[in-house]
């Protein structure tokens, strides 16, 4: 039986998705309690739908893997989360076909980026949120973010070590809100590059406060060279927030972030 769960956690507890030797990952947190689950020795060998990085959050992870155990949803839910830290849950179980797979079934992902806009750190919001001190003019990065929209060449937001085919994307939102110190951007495409959102956020927080102009964004995406963008930007503000699939696969939605509500007032 082919599986796919739903998964959440705060990354700041963890050293990335990713399965390493000595640190302690999203993967081997996950598989770990799933042999628990199973009660078996072999660990199931999951695929996810975005190999978040140290310190990036998750209310949208998707994972599959395959099992001949038959559980019911609920039993999925409660216990696999039994087994794992305070700091991730499991929030749906679908049974889905064998050639489903969490990564290349995907037709949309969104993350969302938060930024605790204040003279000093706020202590609540420690790791769940970027810090920048100096006043950030968020029209004036929503007028920088304009030319990122469509299909693109993306190697000025692309990372060196970054895998992917091709570096062309397709940016279909780039949506900002703001309640008080707290600044929202929201960023929907059909995919993403390794570390695209945070060079993209560190390119926009450069306009935001006034080190750079309004245009210059559109000419860092023309220029299709890394080395003329900003550096990459914190990962503690940044929230895997949202993934679509075909509609035959009748998912759950996305459980929100902490501060998603705003973008809908």
């Amino acid at each position: 039986m082919h599986v796919a769960l739903g998964i959440r956690y705060r990354g700041d507890a963890f050293h990335g998705w990713q399965s390493q030797a000595e640190e302690v990952t999203l993967q081997d947190t996950l598989e770990a309690a799933l042999a628990r689950f199973l009660d078996t020795d072999e660990r199931p060998r999951t695929v996810c739908a975005g190999r978040t990085d140290a310190g990036v959050h998750a209310t949208a992870q998707v994972v599959d893997f395959e099992t001949d155990v038959v559980r019911s949803e609920a039993s999925w839910v409660r216990g696999v989360t039994q087994f794992l830290p305070p700091e991730m849950s499991v929030t749906w179980m679908r049974e889905v076909d064998s050639d489903f797979s969490s990564r290349f079934s995907a037709t949309e992902r969104t993350y969302e980026y938060w930024i605790d806009n204040e003279p000093t750190p706020n202590p609540v919001t420690r790791n769940l949120a970027a810090w920048v001190f100096r006043p950030l003019d968020v029209e004036a990065m929503r007028e920088a973010s304009r030319p990122l929209l469509g299909e693109h060449d993306f190697t000025s937001f692309r990372a060196a070590a970054c895998q992917a085919k091709t570096p062309v994307r397709t940016v279909t939102e780039i949506a900002f809100t703001q309640a008080g110190p707290m600044i929202g951007i929201r960023i929907r495409a059909n995919a993403f590059l390794y570390h695209m959102v945070r060079n993209i956020v560190g390119a926009l927080v450069y306009v935001g406060t006034g080190r750079c102009p309004v245009t210059w964004v559109g000419k860092v995406l023309d220029a299709k060279n890394r080395s003329v963008a900003a550096p990459t930007f914190a990962p503690e503000g940044l929230y895997f927030a949202d993934i679509r699939y075909p509609t035959h696969c009748a998912f759950p939605a996305a459980c929100p972030t902490p501060w998603g509500h705003l973008f809908n007032r």
